[in-house]
């Protein structure tokens, strides 16, 4: 009898201790969430404090930081409900803060509460100091917006949030900014004293009167005119057109087919962008296809907390193609008063050709902007230029090769981090591919991305073998021939069970295998990125190692750097890349001289 009380009070006391276990796991859990919380609201706070003093770069990084800090946890966001309803109301929260409108403004206190975040007094003061920021900006008239209520063009208004972004600086200028500067000079409107120039003209003539081109369009001595300077102090601008043309000018050449448009009409890119995809004019024209956000709106391009499809390849390019046909049919055909429309908006030529009497756009010259008066004949010559270039002295340049990519649907809320891994690239890359993310994550919906030419089903593979609950706490490793589990968990600190439990019937590791990333209070190592080193030296003695903690943030090769060692044996020596990011307190060795 007294064998079995003593058996009962072992049950008793081993459930007892199973479910105090359990209580301290999930404990430890939350914990581990909150500190990501806490964290996040710390890096936001410290950007509103550089926001107030208008250091919007330092703003912008730590915005970042806050975002950064759910996509390096080892938690898929979308499994707790907390860490989903936070992050999804900071992204809000931020793009409101960098493009104020007066119907969406950022809503900091609320973001605040739904987040946990412990602020006192001073914290809300703030932030509402920075809300009442915001408001003001979006309330101050553009000088934009000014010039479209004195026409009454609202298809040109641009709103002071189009004006601002902390990101501002990452994006190259548009070349339409100097366009509406530029005067041409004595020697370039020369073309009766010049008999290269007047040969020239005289081809012009041919090529039009031919239709070689694929449009019509009116003779005009300024098309030659732009293409004397295009050969002489604009030749630099031309021949870095000519070579960056090569890597979108084939997919823009079929989609404006695709779109009924003629193809040779997509050198208007060129001169909007000088084929930059995140070029920026001054007037908040974003993209190839320079749109301002109202008619990159009206023409299907997206633009919330997490896109940005103005700076998309394709997206743009079909809207730009479709915006060109609505304008070639307002007009009639007439190719180059849809250029002109294009840059100025339908208002201002519309006037401009009442007060000419002439659906004519050299009759209606005289009452367009002075940029627009620029933009169509600099168009022409371009083309004229592109499609005859030994003709105009530019025969030498050889255009870039077509950037190459396919483009893939992924899961709702993918990191970037997970796609690089996919497709053997970095995330830098992936970024390069899609322009118009902005972040390291996907939107929260299915949405399709670009991926390197020749990877889509390797990307493909990767997501049919992973259950869409894992997909933001999975990461990959390549395997090489004669691997075994045990080596993949010595270089991921993974164990050997919780490898083979997420590649169910694997027997041995081969091509990619998913590695789980582990909650934080898991006794293993923290990683987002794995490779097997391809050429590694003998590994240093033990005596020569020097182990140091990585800090929230660390990549190998930041790591590195503040250690003064070289990022590429560091990430060699932990089976590593040099931009693998590292979880705050991982482990990392550090070989010495």
């Amino acid at each position: 009898m007294k064998v079995n009380k003593y058996i009962g009070y072992l049950l008793v006391l081993g459930a007892f201790m199973g479910v105090s276990a359990q209580t301290q796991q999930v404990i430890s859990t939350q914990d581990a969430i909150n500190k990501i919380l806490a964290d996040s609201g710390k890096h936001f706070r410290d950007g509103l404090s550089a926001l107030k003093a208008n250091k919007r770069s330092e703003s912008a990084e730590k915005f970042d930081k806050a975002v950064e800090a759910f996509l390096v946890s080892p938690f898929n966001i979308q499994s707790d409900q907390k860490l989903q309803a936070c992050y999804s109301q900071l992204l809000e929260t931020t793009y409101r803060l960098e493009f104020p409108s007066n119907q969406n403004l950022p809503q900091i206190r609320p973001l605040s509460a739904t987040c946990g975040w412990n602020w006192n007094e001073a914290d809300y003061h703030l932030a509402d100091e920075v809300a009442q920021m915001a408001r003001k900006m979006s309330a101050a008239p553009s000088n934009n917006a000014a010039i479209a209520a004195a026409t009454g063009d609202k298809d040109a208004a641009v709103s002071a949030d189009d004006l601002v972004g902390f990101n501002s600086q990452e994006f190259e200028p548009s070349p339409l900014d100097d366009l509406s500067r530029l005067e041409l000079t004595p020697e370039e409107l020369d073309i009766e004293g010049n008999p290269v120039a007047q040969q020239q003209y005289q081809y012009i003539q041919t090529a039009v009167s031919n239709r070689s081109l694929g449009f019509s369009f009116q003779v005009h001595p300024m098309i030659q005119q732009y293409i004397n300077y295009y050969r002489g102090r604009g030749r630099k601008t031309m021949e870095v057109g000519l070579y960056r043309s090569g890597m979108f000018m084939s997919m823009a050449r079929r989609i404006f087919r695709e779109e009924g448009v003629p193809e040779n009409v997509a050198w208007l890119g060129q001169v909007e962008s000088a084929w930059k995809p995140v070029a920026m004019s001054h007037m908040a024209a974003s993209g190839l296809w320079q749109f301002i956000p109202g008619t990159g709106q009206r023409f299907g391009l997206r633009r919330t907390a997490h896109v940005d499809e103005r700076n998309s390849f394709d997206e743009a390019t079909r809207a730009s193609a479709r915006y060109l046909k609505f304008l070639a049919n307002r007009y009639g055909g007439n190719w180059e008063l849809a250029m002109a429309a294009y840059n100025c908006g339908e208002g201002n030529v519309d006037r401009a050709i009442r007060r000419a009497g002439a659906s004519n756009f050299w009759l209606a010259y005289p009452y367009l902007p002075r940029e627009t008066r620029n933009y169509v004949p600099n168009i022409l010559a371009t083309i004229l230029i592109a499609n005859n270039p030994n003709q105009y002295g530019f025969g030498h340049v050889r255009p870039a090769p077509p950037l190459r990519y396919d483009r893939i649907r992924v899961p709702p809320s993918t990191n970037l981090s997970l796609i690089a891994q996919a497709s053997d690239t970095t995330v830098q890359y992936i970024r390069y591919l899609n322009p118009h993310l902005r972040s390291n994550m996907t939107p929260p919906e299915p949405y399709i991305v670009n991926v390197p030419a020749g990877k889509v089903d390797n990307v493909m593979a990767v997501f049919r073998k992973m259950p869409a609950s894992k997909v933001n706490n999975t990461n990959l490793a390549n395997t090489v021939r004669g691997e075994t589990w045990q080596t993949i968990s010595n270089r991921t600190g993974v164990s050997v069970a919780d490898l083979m439990t997420a590649n169910p019937g694997m027997k041995t590791p081969r091509g990619k295998v998913m590695v789980p990333v582990l909650p934080a209070n898991a006794n293993r190592v923290q990683a987002t990125s794995y490779a097997r080193p391809t050429s590694g030296g003998p590994a240093p003695a033990a005596s020569n190692v020097k182990v140091v903690k990585a800090q929230a943030g660390d990549t190998v090769a930041k790591l590195a750097a503040r250690h003064g060692a070289d990022p590429t044996e560091v990430a060699k020596f932990n089976g590593l890349l040099p931009n693998s990011v590292l979880g705050a307190g991982r482990e990392i060795k550090l070989p010495s001289e």
